[in-house]
This record gives structure tokens, sequence and C-alpha cells, in this order.
């Protein structure tokens, strides 16, 4: 599947998909034309209702089985169309749970532990933004506005730039963090200095601050995304701004955190300039 691989690969680039869409999609065809060991242009809906029903054997999460549909989708719609209804292969009902959100105090907690200078900022940025693991990762020194407090984050989900507002504490956070490490290009470059900070290093720092903080619940770095959207809302921010500030495509996305609240602020510069970061 060597040629139509780079083909896939190409025509989600040109749609625009992100650098780890196109990486999912293109290693989901693989696996599903390895479960038959054929090339692709000799399957079709029998293989892909077998290939469905194996991941359910396989208890795969309902996310990644729907990663799978949208894959197949995809390469028989664009790069290989096919005369059989592409539009007909099944989506999974997902059960949307409730997100796991900290108290103000617990994200005390947990930033307040982190000794590592270039952890304890990007945690605190996620949390003071509602960015996006991705998102912070991928921030260059020049997204960081202090002149004006805000935060470019340039490669939003769906290739969606937005500018959020920035608190005086996280500014201050992130100047004694350039002092101290002296980022050239990637705000928190990785090991080698031109590529940026693996995912899995945060995830890591944020599992292990919350052991050291003794929290009972299964919070992640996400979590820190959640925390700071329904602490905007309980401040009275209004769920369209929170929406912007998200980055959602979706109004419904982000009322998951709440019921609408009538409480409304002037501005969400004044509500996020609350969200201290811990001393």
């Amino acid at each position: 599947m060597v040629p139509l691989r780079e083909r896939m690969a190409e025509d989600l680039r040109i749609r625009n998909y992100s650098p780890r869409t196109v990486e999912c999609y293109v290693s989901m065809m693989e696996r599903f034309t390895s479960a038959f060991a054929k090339p692709p242009g000799q399957l079709g809906p029998a293989e892909i209702r077998a290939f469905q029903s194996s991941l359910v054997a396989k208890q795969v999460s309902w996310t990644l089985f729907n990663q799978a549909v949208c894959a197949i989708r995809f390469f028989y719609r664009v790069t290989l169309p096919r005369n059989f209804q592409v539009e007909h292969i099944p989506f999974a009902k997902v059960k949307r749970a409730l997100p796991i959100v900290l108290s103000v105090d617990e994200v005390r907690r947990l930033l307040g532990v982190v000794t590592n200078i270039k952890h304890r900022a990007i945690l605190s940025l996620i949390y003071a933004t509602g960015a996006r693991l991705n998102e912070a990762t991928h921030l260059r020194v020049r997204d960081i506005d202090g002149a004006r407090m805000m935060v470019h984050i340039r490669h939003g989900k769906g290739g969606k730039p937005r500018m959020v507002p920035m608190s005086t504490a996280l500014r201050e956070l992130l100047r004694e963090y350039w002092h101290a490490e002296h980022p050239r290009e990637y705000l928190f470059p990785g090991v080698v200095q031109d590529h940026p900070l693996h995912e899995s290093s945060v995830q890591k720092a944020c599992e292990r601050a919350r052991l050291l903080a003794r929290l009972e619940k299964r919070a992640s770095v996400h979590s820190l995304r959640h925390s700071y959207a329904t602490h905007l809302l309980e401040l009275g921010v209004d769920l369209r701004t929170i929406q912007r500030l998200l980055g959602h495509s979706s109004l419904t996305t982000t009322a998951i955190y709440t019921h609408v609240t009538g409480r409304l602020l002037d501005a969400a510069n004044k509500a996020v300039d609350l969200l201290a970061i811990p001393s």
C-alpha cells in the first residue's frame, strides 16, 4: 500500500488536516488492510464490517473505533473512490462522560509541587489559558505577547488560530522560565532545541504532581483545560466567550461544563487575571 499510503497522506495534507490526524488516519488504514492481507482495492463493505466487529471484540475505545471509521470513509471517498455508499459505514454512539475538574485549591496544590521550571510553566500555561496539550507544546517564543497580555495559539485544532488572554501571574512565571532556560524557537523545547517538548513528558510530570499533591481525582493534563473553562464559567464568563477561548467549533461541546448561567463579566481578560498561578 506504499503508493496509496503516500497518496492518502497527500490528500489529507491538501485538505489541511493536522499532522497528527494524517498520521492516525494512514496508520488506521494500514491496520485495516493488514487485517485481511489484501490491497485496499480488493476490500469492501463486508471486510469493513468485519474489521469493525473485530475492534468491538478487542474492546478498543469508541474514540479509536470512530477514528477508524473516519479514516476508512476518507480513503474510499477521496483517495480510492468506490461505488459502495461510504456514508453508510456506521459510527459508534459515544457516551460522553463529564470532565474531571479540579477546584482552584486543587490546581494550586498540583502546580505548587512541580519543581521543574519548564514543567511548571507549561502546566500553568495550560490551566491559565485553556490551551490543549498539543497547542501548548507547539507554542513559539514569539507567540507570547507580554505587552498586550495575549498568547497567540497558531495551530489550534482544525487549523484554527486564536488569541487568548494571559494573566499577570502567568506572564511573570513565563518571564522567570525564559530567564532560566532561554528557549530560542519553541517556547518549550525538547531535548533537541528545534523540536517541541514531547507530550508524554508533560503528562508524566502532571501525574507525578498529582501523586505528590495527593489528589484523589484521576486528573490529567486535560483536566487543567477543563478546570480553566469551569472556573471561568463560575466567575461569570458566558459560554460563547468560553467557546472562543477554548477553540471549540460547537457551543454544544462547551456546554458540557455546566448549565447556562446568566452572570456575565465585561471581558474575559478580567476573569482570566483572577486565575492566579501559585507562587
